[in-house]
């Protein structure tokens, strides 16, 4: 079927680390575009209706910074979707069919979308009607939320495939229901967290911006006005990315149970979980989960796991070895054991050659008919019958323990700050705030840059060894070439990337010493 043991093993690797490194440089850019989106949007819809040229100001200042961040985020996200051709061809090859088809979408409409309506907004001041520039402006940022749905549509098949069937006449995964594909639980969820966190980011940037004028004391209803709509957004944004947290907490618990248990560094599950706050993992070696029983110098919260999982506070939680060994579900269903789908990943495999032989032979309909028959009864563990060792399955604990707890410790932050924001805003004199206030403000931009790409951190590496959850692994899903040539473009792509970043950070700080244009 897939000829892995071709495979230069750095090639594994080395195109991991690449797909990584140009994943979290874009991510650098995309939340930044999606949050001041709605900041520019909510101004200029106090334009429309106030008529007061202040607010044209204001939309137009943060517009003109969405747009030097949001060519960046083109570059880099063309790259990536590059990437799945040159070094994942095997993946492409099979399972294009379903997970081209998201990304098809995105680039024919949403690019359409964003292409067209924002030269209307950066264009069309005194070219259009207002209502029509106000309808570019929002249209601009929703083509780049529609975007982001089709892409994060992509990424939630990878962690939860649905709505496609195994042919094994074509050797391909194909779709059998782009509704199953498009709307699924999982991709719902992933949407609406990474897209609420989004425009934390794109509030925090706003608050720091607005701050750093009040420092210097310099445009201040500009920094006022637009800490007002940065305070709101951002309150309601983190309250947003805490709900829908918890949602995609659950679906993970009842789609990727080994990613959860590698958040939680739980070793042996059971019901009435805690949920651990603080423990002492050694960030740089995978903790011996078959000998301890839980995490050392573990504190934790009672209950509360079980709720964040099942929403029940004695529901049942798998831990690392219950999924490696076997377990009985609550319903009374038995999962079976890695090594039980090992062999049986290993049977569909067997029978998927034995069936291509039988057909070339031609070779009577009841032959090809058994194999096809064992095929279909394991293939769900097709991934697995590439499984040489079952301790391969167990994602590297400490990333995913310690980058959760940064993303939701700093999501907490960010809820107190914007309502620190929010009651001098309203409450007291922003102006006149304590300088500590506005440093802050500064200093929440790395955080909740470092936070949010924390959270990317957990979705992929809770993710691993599979490129497709239970279906392929990444080893399995590599192009076949020497590992030398992805090196030598991962260097260049570092270069290239740091290079782009400094050059938007040097311009974006340029825009904001000049300020809005009066």
């Amino acid at each position: 079927m897939l000829n892995v043991l071709s495979i230069d093993a750095g090639m594994i690797e080395w195109s991991r680390a690449q797909f990584a490194l140009t994943a979290i440089y874009h991510w650098l850019f995309v939340p930044l575009t999606l949050g001041l989106a709605v900041i520019m949007g909510i101004a200029e819809t106090c334009y429309y209706r106030t008529k007061k040229p202040f607010w044209k100001d204001a939309a137009k200042f943060w517009q003109k910074l969405f747009g030097v961040n949001f060519a960046m985020g083109v570059a880099t996200g063309i790259i990536l979707e590059f990437e799945f051709g040159t070094n994942w061809s095997n993946y492409s090859w099979f399972v294009g069919d379903i997970f081209g088809a998201p990304l098809a979408v995105e680039g024919i409409v949403a690019f359409f979308m964003e292409s067209t309506f924002v030269a209307v907004m950066f264009f069309g001041w005194k070219k259009v009607s207002a209502g029509f520039h106000l309808a570019a402006t929002w249209l601009t940022g929703l083509g780049a939320t529609i975007s982001a749905w089709w892409i994060l549509v992509a990424n939630a098949w990878m962690q939860c495939p649905v709505g496609c069937e195994f042919n094994p006449d074509t050797m391909r995964n194909e779709m059998v229901s782009f509704a199953e594909v498009a709307l699924s639980p999982f991709a719902v969820d992933k949407f609406c967290h990474t897209v609420i966190s989004a425009w934390i980011i794109g509030a925090v940037f706003v608050a720091a911006v607005c701050c750093w004028y009040l420092l210097k004391g310099r445009e201040q209803k500009l920094a006022v006005e637009s800490l007002k709509i940065a305070g709101i957004v951002g309150l309601v944004a983190s309250f947003g990315a805490a709900l829908t947290g918890h949602q995609s907490a659950a679906r993970v618990a009842e789609v990727q149970p080994m990613k959860l248990a590698a958040m939680e560094a739980l070793y042996n599950g059971g019901v009435d979980q805690s949920l651990t706050g603080i423990a002492l993992i050694n960030p740089f070696a995978q903790p011996d989960y078959e000998q301890e029983a839980e995490a050392p110098m573990k504190i934790a919260v009672p209950y509360a796991l079980s709720i964040l999982a099942t929403n029940d506070p004695h529901g049942y939680v798998a831990g690392i070895n219950d999924i490696l060994n076997g377990y009985t579900k609550p319903d009374g269903t038995q999962e079976p054991s890695v090594e039980e789908k090992i062999e049986r990943g290993k049977k569909a495999i067997e029978a998927l050659a034995n069936y291509r032989q039988a057909k070339k032979e031609g070779a009577s309909d009841s032959i090809v008919n058994c194999q096809l028959s064992m095929i279909n009864s394991n293939m769900q563990y097709f991934g697995y019958g590439y499984v040489k060792d079952k301790h391969d399955l167990v994602p590297f604990v400490p990333i995913n323990f310690y980058a959760f707890r940064v993303m939701v410790g700093v999501g907490c932050l960010l809820i107190l700050f914007f309502m620190v924001v929010l009651f001098f805003v309203y409450k007291k004199d922003i102006t006149a705030a304590p300088k500590w206030l506005h440093w802050s403000a500064i200093v929440m931009v790395p955080l909740a840059y470092i936070a949010s790409e924390c959270g990317w951190l957990v979705a992929e590496f809770g993710r691993q060894p599979w490129t497709i959850q239970d279906m392929l692994p990444t080893w399995a899903s590599v192009s076949n070439l020497q590992s030398s040539s992805v090196m030598i473009t991962f260097f260049i792509f570092l270069v290239l990337f740091t290079t782009m970043l400094a050059v938007e950070i040097n311009i974006l700080l340029k825009q904001i010493k000049k300020g809005p244009e009066l």
